[in-house]
């Protein structure tokens, strides 16, 4: 039921099923086997996901070095498989490097989380070094198979405009978040992997993923420990729903296919909304596989949700004991660049409404969808029901359902915007105006001197002469939330919600 602007997650969600399923259907017209088959699927599913560069051009790139990052892993995960002690360092190793490699931006997070991925793959299939050959060529038919989907056969991406606050200072050494994070993850990882052989010698891997992929897309302790917590819930549920789904089928090749692919469309649908739902996707899914595999049993699953609760506790231990970073500076940094688009939404409607042909709102509020989806998971910590702080939590939520109101005003807006009878008014600019100076005064404390001529411009607004002209409504209902913004962060500065 969230949002879905031009049904974006839909059809990446379609795009998605069909790149998996061809990759699939390629390594089985060749004859490869079935693990060759799943492994195949995985790194497609792997390559759809995880590619998110701004550009498509950017995106191509990425993509055709994801062999670069997966080959070797393979090399070294299957050629390790009977040398347990050094199998064991080496996935250490990879993890680190995996987290590492975010510093270089989104490429550097997807080729690690693809290293990471084929080094669990080959844990998961359970890979002999003798596979290695077929194994390559799985991963090569899959790129290929996903990369003619995304590219030629559905290329509906647009060009994503760039972040309009830059990223907070990298700074050095351990004041680099990333870096920070990759002992964090790896701590998380080392404990999971050792006390996850205790509870499995075959299943143990199951920990380990649990641990990184906590660590995927966070910046801070709260949202670590919320996605803990949420991983574990939607595994939880996830597993009774493979009791009911996955093992009466007994491995039946033709519904668990239908099913795998329903479980695909699911996890790419809900992995921007909700963590949960993606995870009792992610748990159905793996569930069915190991039907095919002939292995799946109760117990089975029972062992799944015991790896996965170790894992997420290794990692709340690592967030919270290794190097923790607050996150206050992280909520004052999402909240910034979700107002910024707003005032950017607004200023391109506006100048597209003036007849200009070159300007396009409707990807900066795409744009600024992902930035409401970093503030709800950067403030997840705050309006957890769990959470002690109630002032703060009610401050947290005032601020979630204001950003939300203004994502429906400029959703409207844009929409406005799109219709080509659509004519220009001369007091969209003073209204533009009035909400960049809005936007300007909740962001810096220099404007507070700007305000007092804001809400005279504001008070020459008059709301019942808006009825019958949508966008001015829109733009003076943008107005109104981001002035009652105002108290929220403010309140916030003296007692921290965001910048402190």
């Amino acid at each position: 039921m969230a949002p879905d602007p031009g049904r974006a997650r839909l059809r990446n969600s379609s795009r998605a099923v069909i790149g998996v399923a061809l990759a699939v259907a390629v390594a089985e017209i060749c004859g490869l086997s079935l693990v060759a088959s799943i492994t195949g699927g995985l790194a497609a599913l792997l390559a759809l996901f995880t590619v998110t560069d701004a550009t498509v051009r950017a995106q191509r790139v990425t993509t055709a070095l994801l062999p670069a990052a997966g080959f070797p892993v393979l090399a070294l995960a299957t050629t390790l498989h009977g040398v347990p002690m050094a199998r064991d360092a080496a996935f250490v190793a990879v993890v680190f490097a995996g987290v590492y490699a975010r510093r270089w931006g989104v490429r550097g997070h997807a080729l690690g989380i693809f290293a990471f991925m084929n080094f669990f793959i080959t844990q998961f299939l359970h890979a002999r070094p003798g596979q290695l050959p077929e194994l390559y060529a799985a991963v090569g038919l899959a790129l290929l198979s996903a990369g003619a989907v995304r590219f030629v056969l559905w290329p509906i991406e647009k060009r994503i405009p760039p972040a309009a606050v830059p990223p907070a200072p990298p700074g050095t050494g351990l004041a680099r978040p990333t870096t920070r994070q990759a002992f964090q993850a790896t701590a998380a990882c080392a404990f999971a992997l050792g006390i996850g052989q205790v509870l499995s010698e075959d299943r143990w891997y199951w920990a380990v993923g649990t641990a990184w992929w906590i660590f995927v897309n966070t910046a801070s302790r709260g949202e670590t420990l919320v996605r803990g917590f949420r991983r574990v819930l939607g595994t939880v549920i996830g597993i009774g729903a493979g009791l009911l789904v996955a093992i009466p089928l007994h491995g039946a090749p033709a519904p668990t296919a239908v099913l795998v692919a329903v479980c695909v469309f699911a996890i790419f649908y809900t992995a921007a909304v909700s963590y949960s739902w993606m995870m009792l996707a992610v748990t159905v899914m793996a569930g069915l596989l190991y039907g095919l595999l002939g292995v799946l049993d109760p117990g089975l699953l029972v062992l799944r949700l015991e790896e996965t609760a170790v894992g997420a506790v290794c990692a709340a231990l690592a967030v919270v004991l290794v190097l923790p970073v607050t996150t206050h500076a992280t909520n004052d940094l999402w909240i910034q660049r979700a107002l910024r688009c707003v005032r950017t939404c607004t200023a391109e409607a506006a100048a597209r409404l003036a007849g200009s042909p070159v300007a396009d709102p409707a990807p900066h509020a795409a744009q600024l969808e992902l930035y409401l989806g970093r503030v709800r998971l950067s403030l997840a910590p705050l309006v957890h029901p769990l959470s002690p702080y109630r002032g703060r939590k009610a401050r947290a939520r005032r601020v979630l359902a204001l950003l939300d109101e203004c994502a429906v005003e400029v959703r409207g807006l844009v929409s406005v915007a799109a219709d080509p009878d659509a004519s220009h008014d001369a007091r969209l600019a003073a209204a533009c105006w009035r909400v960049e100076a809005a936007v300007e005064a909740l962001l810096s404390p220099e404007a507070e001197a700007e305000r007092g001529s804001q809400d005279r411009a504001r008070a020459a607004v008059v709301p019942g002469r808006l009825a019958g002209e949508p966008a001015l409504a829109h733009l003076h209902g943008l107005e109104r939330l981001l002035a009652q913004l105002d108290g929220p962060l403010r309140s916030a500065s003296r007692s921290p919600l965001v910048g402190a």
